[in-house]
């Protein structure tokens, strides 16, 4: 077999691999990630051997992941979550709890010991805002009621992660009780210093600081760059993981007028430096242990295709949601995300699971999002196809999107339509108008 004993030959063969794949995935129209995750497979072990550099590409893995939750802070949107409120934190929380609950049952039901089954029903949790963001700009529908609202209670399922890696520091920190109340206590005040001083820099700072940067674009770049990669690691030092720090940075800089300057240059370099991330973990799956595994992986998927979507139609046509927004916005959670995956990875590194633990989420991951992304390009065909059967989840009176309009003298009017031909869309219009004048 054919070895490269050459970093830089390395990188050449991954970046070219991965580019190939990645043509072929969008013809399959497939989501980057998935592309990636297959060239770290084709050049890893399970294929041609090519990646032995292990420690240097686990370098720019690290600078990728952090670069990412500096990117998710810095388009954190305070704002969307405020004005949809209830119906994406109740959506967003209420869909962590009952698929982490559920997932935790089958996971022990699969042989996993409690601890992995627990890693794996949270990991079941998170879909990718990534992903779906880019779905639905595609379709036109980012904007749409159950675009937004996905948005909304992805944002939320963003935050969780993040708290829960705080977590889990503090969970890896001592070996017994006593050491742990005491690291816990440590952190929590370490934690609340670094926070403090964070947003002093905010409020005092860091407004003023980026304003006189941003006369030179490269300069307030770097400062960015710096910035997060600088705060990833005082936190790591601090206790914490440099995932939270790269978030916290994201936050801080979210509160200036240039979040959005940053955030658009630097997603290209986020992409790039993520791949070697999702091709580190093609190569480490053990293609000897698949046969053990394709079944767990198979009733993990099916959960979350299936379970998932019907977890969020229950909760917002409890919240008085028609059966068709529930739907198309249950679909956007019938997959795994990037952070089930550096959720894995940390708890890899925490020791709290093993690499086979981490080569089944990753699994999942394949098939979830393979499947899930063609599920919401065809959403409103398989909506039609199975609506009928979906009867139960629609309200009588779906009152969050029958709301009267309120005019400046305090009246409530129902707003009128009017609707310009009688195409399939408009002839839609006109038959449910006539059926509920």
């Amino acid at each position: 077999m054919l070895t490269l004993d050459n970093l830089f030959y390395e990188i050449s063969v991954i970046i070219a691999v991965a580019a190939v794949i990645g043509a072929l995935g969008k013809f399959l129209r497939q989501p980057i990630i998935v592309s990636f995750i297959v060239a770290g497979i084709i050049v890893g072990p399970a294929g041609f051997g090519w990646v032995t550099s292990a420690d240097q590409l686990d370098l720019l893995a690290k600078m990728g992941i952090t670069l990412l939750l500096f990117v998710v802070g810095l388009k954190l949107d305070i704002h969307l979550i405020r004005t949809l409120g209830p119906v994406a934190l109740s959506t967003g929380l209420g869909q962590v709890l009952f698929t982490s609950l559920i997932g935790y049952v089958i996971a022990l039901g699969l042989g996993l010991s409690p601890i992995a089954a627990l890693y794996v029903a949270v990991e079941l949790t998170f879909s990718s805002t990534i992903i779906i963001v880019k779905l639905l700009t595609d379709k036109r529908e980012i904007d749409a009621l159950h675009g937004r609202i996905a948005v909304g209670f992805l944002i939320v399922q963003d935050l969780v992660v993040i708290i829960v890696m705080i977590a889990l520091t503090a969970i890896g920190a001592g070996d017994n009780t006593q050491e742990f109340e005491i690291s816990a206590i440590g952190i929590l005040i370490k934690g609340f210093l670094f926070l403090s001083t964070i947003v002093f820099l905010m409020r005092y700072i860091l407004p003023k600081f980026t304003d006189f940067l941003a006369h030179s674009r490269e300069l307030l770049l770097l400062f960015a760059i710096a910035w997060g990669v600088s705060l990833a690691s005082i936190s790591e030092a601090l206790g914490f993981s440099k995932e939270v720090g790269a978030f916290v940075a994201g936050v801080a800089l979210a509160s200036t007028h240039y979040r959005d300057s940053i955030g658009s240059r630097l997603t290209s370099l986020r992409d790039f430096l993520l791949l070697f991330f999702f091709v580190d973990l093609g190569a480490q799956l053990k293609f000897n242990i698949l046969g053990a595994q394709i079944w767990p992986a198979i009733i993990l998927s099916l959960f979350v295709l299936i379970g998932n979507p019907v977890i969020v139609m229950i909760i917002m046509g409890i919240m008085g949601y028609r059966k068709r927004t529930g739907f198309l916005a249950g679909l956007t959670v019938a997959q795994i995300s990037e952070f089930s995956l550096l959720f894995g990875a940390l708890g890899v590194t925490l020791g709290h699971i093993n690499r086979d633990t981490l080569s089944l989420i990753t699994l999942v991951g394949i098939i979830t999002i393979g499947l899930s992304t063609y599920m919401i390009l065809y959403s409103h065909t398989i909506y039609g196809w199975i609506s009928k059967w979906l009867s139960i989840f629609e309200r009588h009176i779906p009152y969050r999107e029958e709301t009267p309009i309120e005019l400046s003298d305090n009246t409530m009017v129902s707003p009128e339509i009017v609707i310009f031909g009688l195409g399939k869309f408009g002839g839609k219009v006109a038959e449910e108008n006539q059926a509920n004048p």
